[in-house]
């Protein structure tokens, strides 16, 4: 058995940001950077990109990664998973003849990831054994604290338990920074990918967390991104 497969996700269609996966992000496709930061790593005995566009997988080739096979339609549509990907993409492999102790899902446009982060978290799942590691980022504001509105068009808090309290006070908690998870293949596969306990996390910061839904996150990513690199001069 081998130790680790890193699969990037980058399906054809897109929407919002027409060829949203490789669209140029700061002078490259914004896929070379999930690709790139998998092969420094070095953590990796196969990278692979699952893709239904011929288009993806000769840009991938070209950066470094593997295409062995396209996605069916199964798992092209609107509907399919990140986990119905993962599971095609492994029995694929399986039925060649290769199986990995290690499964890493990196996100398409996910420019934040760095070697070092999937680094660490390849060292948490050896050293410390949980079924997954994945990024996370605090909350900015107290969701404890948050208002919703009724059916009189007014607000209250949802919780007003915490309307007195200080924010300083109040538990923290986190959200996926939905760049990357890295999972105990054998758990995973036995879940059919619904891994929800025993996950510990990488805590990033928010500088280094950007959801790009439309242009105007694309915008904000690239701002981020030449934030983070002009702070991490020589790091990154």
């Amino acid at each position: 058995m081998e130790k680790a497969i890193a699969i990037i996700t980058a399906r054809g269609g897109s929407k919002r940001i027409p060829r949203k996966n490789i669209k140029e992000f700061c002078g490259k496709p914004i896929i070379a950077y999930s690709i790139e930061a998998a092969k420094k790593s070095g953590r990796f005995s196969e990278i692979m990109v699952s893709t239904d566009s011929e288009e993806i997988a000769e840009i991938s080739r070209n950066y470094g990664a593997n295409v062995p096979f396209l996605r069916s339609k199964k798992t092209s549509d609107d509907y399919a998973t990140t986990a119905d990907v993962l599971m095609e993409v492994l029995d694929g492999y399986k039925q060649r003849e290769r199986e990995f102790e290690y499964t890493c899902c990196i996100y398409p446009t996910a420019p934040f990831v760095t070697e070092d982060k999937l680094i660490r978290a390849m060292e948490i799942m050896e050293r410390q054994n949980p079924v997954a590691v994945m990024p996370v980022v605090q909350f900015s504001y107290p969701p404890q604290r948050c208002y919703v509105v009724d059916e009189n068009e007014r607000i209250h808090f949802k919780f007003p338990q915490y309307a007195a309290a200080r924010s300083q006070d109040l538990e923290k908690q986190y959200h996926d920074a939905g760049q990357f998870y890295v999972y105990q293949t054998k758990d995973y596969l036995k879940n059919k990918g619904m891994v929800w306990e025993n996950i510990m996390p990488i805590i990033v910061s928010e500088l280094e967390v950007q959801d790009i839904d439309n242009e105007t996150d694309w915008e904000l990513a690239e701002i981020k991104y030449k934030i983070m690199c002009e702070k991490n001069k020589g790091i990154l």
